[in-house]
């Protein structure tokens, strides 16, 4: 039966208020509008800055569809989408891209001017014409991030979606934020070099994509840091040379880290979203050229207490945001993981159905496995 044009019943993850379990409700989820999309969703992963919305160190409004890490395929289009048609496999994408604003037209930046996480626009939890597409017991609910892949249905900016191979598995969901995300901080943001050293803080789904990004890159020495043990082999596994835990040392991990690479690393990438943890990083690197690249979301209360002397000899701060990836790079990715290039399947340490999706968060506030993924 065509739904084009309809509303469609469904159901989806809702998180009804901050710090609590989401619940599985059936929602309305309305017809695209104009420059809109609607997708039926496939696969989602469950990313910790899903769980950092529910707690509130990401700001949101509730009630809300949490997901940014989808795959899908199109089940129809509003009036003047021209990038993708019915029948289409996609990706939502968290990082928009208009094509015309300051940010699109410059080929190192990412951040469209539409990102929502950095505008007005992510306080709303709305579409671009300030209404939702979701409706759940006679009350509007917000969208998050502009995907709200939680649902079997989502409705997307046509300027929030890229079109990828049509035989691409559910695993692909996973380019749509952790992986893109710690691959392309040290592939294009950090733009670690063949032969140097590196050290990555936080062993997650994140983490271990920066570790195999800086091993892709020809870096001789990967350190991961974290405190769960039980990670390191999986660590290993994917490009890690060696892993420490700071609770095995008596002094900062910074200095031991220095004391082990005469010096400092070249490299260091913060996944783990914690102040201490990103001046550590910085310190870990190299006093006269090391770089220090920052993907963990610091709720926006936590400032950063940075002595300039710590630059002032040569070393860098960095940010990035999905990898420095843009729409075309989505598709490439997805290419690349089709040809084997890169892989994404040490990434996924679960595999649920919606209604345990709350298993999830549990495994992430525990800061157990990789990467779970919901299957639709």
């Amino acid at each position: 039966m065509c739904t084009a044009g309809k509303v469609i019943k469904c159901k989806a993850a809702i998180a009804w208020e901050p710090n609590k379990p989401l619940s599985i409700e059936e929602v309305e989820v309305a017809p695209p509008k104009a420059h809109e999309v609607r997708v039926k969703v496939i696969s989602s992963g469950i990313c910790g800055s899903d769980n950092s919305a529910l707690h509130e160190i990401i700001q949101t409004k509730f009630p809300v569809i949490l997901g940014h890490e989808g795959v899908g395929v199109v089940e129809s289009v509003g009036e003047k989408v021209t990038k993708v048609e019915p029948g289409d496999k996609v990706i939502p994408l968290f990082v928009p891209e208009c094509g015309s604003c300051r940010s699109c037209k410059t080929p190192d930046c990412n951040l469209c001017d539409k990102f929502q996480f950095g505008s007005s626009q992510s306080l709303s939890g709305l579409m671009q014409d300030g209404t939702s597409r979701f409706t759940c017991k006679g009350k509007s609910i917000y969208h998050y991030a502009g995907t709200s892949t939680f649902s079997e249905y989502t409705v997307v900016s046509d300027i929030c979606i890229a079109k990828v191979d049509a035989n691409a598995p559910l695993e692909v969901c996973l380019i749509g934020c952790g992986f893109a995300t710690g691959y392309g901080a040290a592939i294009n943001t950090a733009k670690v070099t063949k032969g140097s050293t590196c050290a990555v803080f936080g062993l997650g789904g994140v983490g271990f994509s920066a570790i195999a990004g800086c091993k892709d890159a020809g870096a001789s020495r990967i350190i991961g840091v974290g405190s769960h043990k039980d990670k390191f082999p999986k660590a290993i596994q994917v490009g890690a040379t060696e892993c420490l835990s700071p609770k095995d040392y008596d002094k900062p991990i910074d200095e031991v880290i220095c004391g082990m690479t005469n010096g400092g690393v070249d490299f260091a990438i913060e996944c783990a979203g914690r102040i201490d943890t990103m001046m550590t990083a910085l310190q870990c690197t190299f006093c006269a050229n090391g770089v220090t690249v920052i993907l963990g979301v610091a709720s926006p209360k936590d400032t950063l207490p940075l002595n300039p002397g710590l630059l002032l000899m040569g070393r860098s701060l960095k940010g990035s945001v999905f990898g420095g990836y843009k729409r075309d790079d989505v598709t490439q990715l997805v290419k690349d993981y089709m040809n084997k290039k890169i892989n994404l399947d040490h990434l996924i340490s679960k595999k649920l159905k919606l209604n345990e999706i709350n298993e999830a968060f549990e495994l992430i506030q525990q800061g157990t496995g990789v990467r779970s993924i919901v299957i639709f």
